[in-house]
């Protein structure tokens, strides 16, 4: 009777983990560049000598949704998104990061930097700077940003070397074992003066948040009336 109990409570705390995913999820949806995220369900079944096999619930690995978000014009001269696939280069203390977050502003040395004060970095992985008498700046679609018609920088679009490395860290961030520049053929594009949305569906995420709850729920019941019955039986054989 305990192995009820032990199926039951791996399907819970996997519940539990993919409530605290969309809980994240809901409260990011007005984030600049967020990606959703969701939680795979495996099972893992073990033999037990002459009685039925074990069969349990994991619920570790998260997946990122990689769809577009929706593009908001901004007008602003450092705001960047990308059309396509591909990644900016961030530079942070943990070292570089990806990101499709494309707000950006100069900081007090000439060099782009983002909300949290991490530098934007050029396709060959250089901290991008701009002149302080820069004038008529414009950002081309392949990366290239000019001012006053002279080129200052190549902005360049990174992806992972192996896509199933890409791992979500924390707000907009993503790392992967090893990232590669884009090839300029493949279609991707970057757009001056927009900013891309997140990709949370908030009427999807808030209903499968119901699910969840409604799920948990029902285990929770199950597990209240196995404690009842496990109670009764304790009971019965003291008498």
């Amino acid at each position: 009777m305990e192995n009820a109990i032990y199926a039951t409570l791996t399907r819970q705390a996997g519940l539990m983990r993919e409530m605290h995913v969309v809980a994240n999820n809901i409260a990011n949806i007005s984030t600049t560049g967020f990606r959703r995220e969701g939680v795979v369900f495996s099972e893992f079944v073990r033999a037990i000598p002459d009685v039925p096999s074990l069969s349990m619930a994991r619920a570790s690995p998260r997946v990122v949704d990689l769809q577009p978000g929706d593009m908001v014009q901004t007008g602003g001269t450092f705001d960047m998104a990308i059309e396509g696939e591909g990644f900016l280069l961030i530079d942070t203390p943990e070292g570089e990061r990806l990101t499709r977050a494309g707000h950006f502003t100069p900081g007090p040395d000439g060099i782009l930097v983002n909300p949290d004060g991490y530098a934007l970095l050029d396709a060959g992985g250089t901290p991008v700077a701009i002149p302080p008498d820069a004038t008529g700046l414009s950002l081309a679609r392949d990366g290239t940003l000019s001012a006053a018609g002279g080129p200052l920088a190549m902005i360049g679009l990174w992806q992972p070397v192996d896509p199933l490395s890409l791992r979500h860290q924390q707000g907009t961030y993503f790392s992967a074992d090893a990232t590669e520049p884009i090839d300029p053929e493949a279609g991707s594009a970057l757009l001056q003066g927009w900013l891309e949305n997140s990709n949370v569906n908030p009427v999807s995420e808030i209903a499968r948040m119901i699910e969840v709850q409604r799920a948990y729920e029902l285990g929770q019941g199950l597990l209240d009336r196995e404690d009842q019955r496990i109670r009764g039986v304790i009971q019965t054989l003291g008498r």
